[in-house]
């Protein structure tokens, strides 16, 4: 198993330290190939994203990635694109210990991650300005069947579409219309779609409603972080960017640079994301003793200053490494 390993900007390498901390407890002994890229890496190098590190990238059967700075549009949007990683995965659970809205909630949220407004074409005008919008029907079915093959083996039931068709009669309308067609070869899977305005609501007033939710690119950005804001925030919410070939693991949280460097960033998001890289590489009992050493630790008030507790980053990987070892 060959690991890329970017610890990027700000609080990325305490939280990636934690990660691979609590990776090596697992006696997996991956191949690691440590790269570099981000804020630092441009001021050293010229560029945030040296061609060392998109072959490292490729070379490896996934990428944990730490965090990303300013040049975030430059790193993580370039890999995105650069090895076709169509779908972004946000799994959204409550966690023990972890002051939240809903103590019981789990299901995800699959967002399409190529096209929409952030395909970034956009034009300055005699008024203002004008975003054209993608949505096609290749890359809408690619991520549609993309959710219901991860709810049918993720053992999920349902699968809701987001969309806004009553408005979008066109981009939307054709990513719902596909929705249906994709729907059609799943009888197994609870199929059904919801305006995107209503989905906001929903999320807030009735959250155990959603089991799978799979929509477009900005719809996907924003309830993303509305939903992880549910369960404690971005801190304690994994994501993967998943193609064909590649596959990138990232917390959400962003580089925290006024706590850099300070050992107190919480690692929860990093650790689900490592172990989200592991059920995807096949490895669901590593995956599912990370999961549960963690949830151990977050019960027992093993944790960073954040989540009310005294433990520096490394001290919590720590308790975190030795309920895996046993």
């Amino acid at each position: 198993m060959k690991i890329a390993v970017i610890p990027g900007d700000g609080i990325g390498g305490e939280v990636m330290d934690a990660a691979l901390t609590v990776l090596d407890a697992l006696d997996l002994n991956p191949e690691l190939i440590m790269a570099d890229a981000g804020d630092d890496c441009l001021e050293r190098t010229g560029t945030p994203l040296p061609d060392e590190t998109l072959e490292a990238v490729g070379e490896a059967d996934a990428t944990l990635f730490g965090a990303a700075g300013e040049s975030a549009a430059d790193v993580i949007v370039k890999l995105r694109r650069e090895f076709g990683l169509f779908a972004n995965l946000r799994p959204v659970r409550s966690l023990p210990g972890v002051p939240c809205l809903y103590p019981d909630l789990d299901f995800v949220i699959v967002r399409e991650n190529t096209e929409d407004l952030y395909v970034g074409d956009e034009e300055y005008t005699s008024d203002g300005a004008v975003a054209r919008r993608v949505i096609t029907r290749a890359a809408s079915e690619r991520i549609v069947r993309f959710a219901f093959d991860y709810a049918v083996g993720d053992g999920r039931g349902g699968v809701t579409a987001v969309h806004k068709a009553n408005v979008l009669k066109k981009t939307d309308g054709i990513f719902r219309e596909v929705f249906y067609e994709v729907a059609s070869s799943y009888p197994q899977v609870e199929a059904n779609d919801y305006y995107v305005d209503a989905t906001a609501m929903y999320l807030i007033t009735q959250p155990h409603e959603f089991d799978v939710i799979v929509t477009t690119n900005m719809f996907g950005d924003i309830l993303s972080d509305e939903a992880a804001a549910l369960v404690g925030g971005l801190g304690v919410v994994p994501s993967a960017n998943i193609g064909e070939k590649n596959a990138i693991f990232e917390p959400v949280h962003g580089s925290a640079p006024q706590i850099a460097g300070k050992n107190i960033a919480n690692p929860t998001a990093m650790i689900l994301s490592t172990a989200l890289m592991l059920k995807h590489l096949k490895k669901p009992q590593e995956a599912q003793k990370i999961q549960e050493a963690l949830e151990e630790t977050l019960r027992n008030g093993l944790v960073t200053p954040d989540l009310g507790g005294d433990l520096g980053t490394d001290e919590m990987a720590r308790e975190i490494a030795r309920r895996i070892e046993g």
